[in-house]
């Protein structure tokens, strides 16, 4: 097993309960950094699931919807509440410090008899057909280490080790975003039940988050098209200040900010690869694609992908012969969810997006299905597949009516699909954003 964030925790605790030796190596030591503070709804019985829900009640901040607001409007913002979604069993998530949360996650395997390893960091993998497979690794000392495994699980985020090696991994030709982003104290933050919100912005960039965590502090961060971050020549603290200062919303509830960490930038964010397992292989989470941010959908995903995945895994483990067919299972399900959420990212920032979010329909069900698509029911679900369609139609005859500027912004997402971003810090930061 690589990687020991939401993907690879959660899929080997689900293994070590159905009876199997699990060996779990991480590069780094937990409590570590991470983005992807904003958990959805459907990530709760997942939690229950592995009992730990309380855990992370604990340290969470609940929202009960998530908001949308132009930048440069006086317009009021657009909540979306998770109790208008088709299933209204789970009206609420968390938003959370992913340190403590990975965390969490980490111990809560460790207690169920994983054998995990922190600060080993995997290097090679050699598959031997007919035989065990090696995996070579060196830990934070310098020390080599090896392992014989019967199979292996690659939930490495975004470092991607089973992609890069077998040449899987697909740059994403319909998307390309780039991000920087800080933990703020002294946001203004919205009142009463609302505290915990998620904020989005847009703005002539891109769109900026606001995530409220439990401690006071505000997560804040923009999220644009390369070829806007790449423009940058002061400090990444400096150049987001100015980003922040283009969006008018954003930085009046900023005004008193004080930033409590370091600035850190991203990119090259969407990605795919060609399939999901092999031979004695599968890609879980981050390991295998990830797309925008924005509809907070990484944690949710990476952990149904280990909660179905570790059925397949389990099937292989007990008959190889047998078990093909629930890999490719497994394999067109996460297709489809990603697929489903991908339709609106690749739009977001369009004008025509942007008016139906402001003024969703309640008709045929289309409020309540792109509620459920942001509380992240995206699995086993037919019945908004016919709202969902209208949605469609609907965003595309807004999109005609807005002639050339929806023609300009179309342009500007595929112009920005063939820019390089890499970031703007250290190495270890960009480590940092790995599952």
């Amino acid at each position: 097993m690589i990687g020991g964030g939401p993907a690879g925790t959660t899929i080997a605790t689900l293994l070590k309960e159905k009876g199997w030796r699990i060996t779990l190596l991480e590069q780094d030591h937990h409590p570590r950094f991470h983005i992807g503070e904003s958990l959805l709804p459907m990530n709760l019985p997942i939690l229950q699931r592995l009992g730990v829900l309380e855990a992370v009640r604990n340290i969470g901040m609940i929202k009960y919807a998530a908001e949308f607001t132009p930048g440069h409007s006086d317009q009021p913002c657009q909540p979306f509440y998770f109790s208008n979604a088709f299933d209204r069993t789970h009206p609420y998530a968390f938003q959370v410090r992913r340190s403590e949360f990975d965390e969490i996650l980490f111990r809560n395997c460790v207690s169920k008899g994983v054998d995990a390893h922190e600060g080993v960091r995997v290097r090679d993998v050699t598959f031997r057909p007919g035989q065990t497979h090696l995996v070579a690794a060196v830990d934070d000392k310098g020390v080599a280490r090896n392992w014989e495994t019967r199979f292996i699980i690659d939930a490495s985020g975004r470092d991607t080790v089973l992609a890069r090696k077998l040449r899987l991994k697909r740059k994403n030709n319909e998307h390309q975003s780039a991000a920087l982003f800080g933990h703020f104290a002294k946001v203004l933050r919205r009142p009463g039940r609302d505290e915990g919100n998620i904020s989005i912005y847009w703005f002539e960039h891109g769109w900026f988050w606001m995530i409220p965590l439990r401690d006071g502090v505000m997560s804040v961060g923009a999220v644009c098209w390369p070829e806007y971050l790449k423009t940058r020549t002061t400090s990444p603290e400096d150049f987001l200040w100015q980003t922040i200062r283009l969006c008018p919303r954003v930085a009046e509830r900023m005004q008193t900010a004080q930033l409590v960490d370091k600035v850190r930038a991203t990119g090259n964010y969407s990605y795919t690869s060609e399939r999901m397992y092999g031979d004695d292989f599968i890609l879980v989470g981050d390991a295998f694609a990830f797309i925008d941010p924005v509809f907070s959908t990484g944690v949710m995903l990476a952990m149904t992908g280990a909660l179905i995945g570790a059925d397949a895994v389990d099937a292989h483990l007990r008959d190889p012969a047998s078990s093909r067919q629930l890999f490719e299972q497994y394999q067109q399900r996460m297709r489809r969810g990603i697929r489903t959420v991908s339709w609106f990212i690749y739009r977001f920032t369009s004008p025509a997006m942007q008016s139906l979010f402001m003024a969703p329909r309640p008709i045929f069900g289309l409020q309540q299905a792109v509620t459920s698509i942001l509380a992240g029911d995206l699995f086993g679900s037919n019945r908004f597949g016919v709202p969902l369609a209208l949605f469609r139609a609907i965003f595309y005859l807004t999109f005609a009516r807005n002639g050339s500027r929806a023609w300009q912004s179309y342009r500007r997402r595929k112009r920005n699909v063939g820019i390089e971003f890499r970031g703007g810090t250290l190495p270890e930061d960009q480590r940092a954003l790995n599952d």
